[in-house]
C-alpha cells in the first residue's frame, strides 16, 4: 500500500542523493468556462503550482480566456484540434492515430496551433497534447513541421527528443479512473504511481531527467480528486526537494 510517508521517504532519498525531484501539472479537455474550471484555477493560484491547461481547440468557446486571465504561470497546450474520435470502429479512441494520412493529421496540427495563437497569443505555447494520449509515431517525427516544439502524452518517455527539434516531456500520474466508473482513481493507487516514477528515474531505470507528470481531468472530477491534489500541492510546495516546474523550464522554451 503505498502512503504519504511513503511519498516522503522516496522525496528524502532524493535529497540523500543531493537531487531535486521534477515535477509538472497537465489538466486537460479545456474548453468552456465555469465552476469547474474556476475551481481548477483557484487551486492553481491558492497552491502556486504551475498549471499547464491543454485546450481543445475546435470546441473553444467564447468566455474560456477570460477564466485566465491574470493567472500566474499559466500555459496553454494545444489539445488536438476538435477531440474528435476518428478510429475505425473497433480501435482504441483516436483523433490522430495512424489510420489516417499522415498529411492531412499534420494540416491538423497547424490548424490547432494557429488556432490557439489566435486565441490566447499571450499564453499559448508550442507543445502538442494528443487526445486520448495517442498519436502516431510518423505525425510525431513531422510535429516541428508544425511549428510545435514541444510533445506530451502519457507514460515514461523512450527519449527527451522523439526528432530534432521536438522535446518529449510526458504525465505519469492519472487522477481519474477510467476503466471504472470515472471518479478519483483513490489515494492508494495515484500515489503508487507518483512514487513508482520517481523511483523509477531516481534508480536510472527511466529517463531521469523527465519531470514527473501529475494528470488530471478538471471537468469530470470528483471531491476526492481536489482533495488528492490540494493535499499533493500542500505537502511539496513547501519541499526543498520537490519542485514544480513551469512550461518554460520543461520544454526549454524562451522565457
Amino acid at each position: 500500500m503505498s502512503t504519504w510517508s511513503q511519498l516522503s521517504e522516496e522525496l528524502r532519498r532524493w535529497s540523500e542523493d543531493g537531487r531535486r525531484a521534477g515535477l509538472w501539472w497537465r489538466d486537460d479537455d479545456a474548453k468552456k468556462n465555469g465552476p469547474k474550471l474556476a475551481r481548477l484555477i483557484s487551486l492553481a493560484e491558492t497552491s502556486r503550482v504551475p498549471l499547464a491547461v491543454a485546450v481543445i481547440p475546435g470546441q473553444v468557446q467564447d468566455d474560456l480566456g477570460l477564466a485566465f486571465a491574470g493567472v500566474p504561470e499559466l500555459a496553454v497546450l494545444v489539445h488536438g484540434l476538435r477531440h474528435e474520435n476518428l478510429a475505425p470502429s473497433g480501435e482504441k479512441k483516436s483523433e490522430f492515430g495512424p489510420y489516417r494520412p499522415v498529411a492531412e493529421m499534420l494540416d491538423d496540427v497547424a490548424v490547432a496551433f494557429e488556432t490557439m495563437m489566435v486565441l490566447f497569443p499571450k499564453l499559448a505555447h508550442p507543445v502538442f497534447v494528443p487526445p486520448w494520449n495517442r498519436i502516431a509515431p510518423e505525425l510525431v517525427a513531422r510535429l516541428p513541421l508544425a511549428r510545435l516544439r514541444g510533445f506530451s502524452q502519457f507514460g515514461p518517455r523512450a527519449a527527451k527528443n522523439p526528432v530534432e527539434g521536438l522535446i518529449e516531456v510526458n504525465c505519469h500520474m492519472d487522477l481519474i479512473d477510467w476503466r471504472g466508473k470515472k471518479g478519483f482513481v483513490g489515494e492508494e493507487l495515484a500515489l503508487s504511481a507518483l512514487i513508482s516514477h520517481l523511483r523509477s528515474r531516481r534508480t536510472g531505470s527511466v529517463d531521469a531527467g523527465e519531470a514527473t507528470g501529475i494528470l488530471s481531468h478538471h471537468d469530470v472530477m470528483d471531491d476526492k480528486s481536489w482533495l488528492f491534489l490540494a493535499e499533493l500541492f500542500d505537502r511539496t510546495k513547501g519541499s526543498e526537494v520537490a519542485h514544480w516546474l513551469t512550461m518554460n523550464e520543461i520544454f526549454n522554451l524562451p522565457k
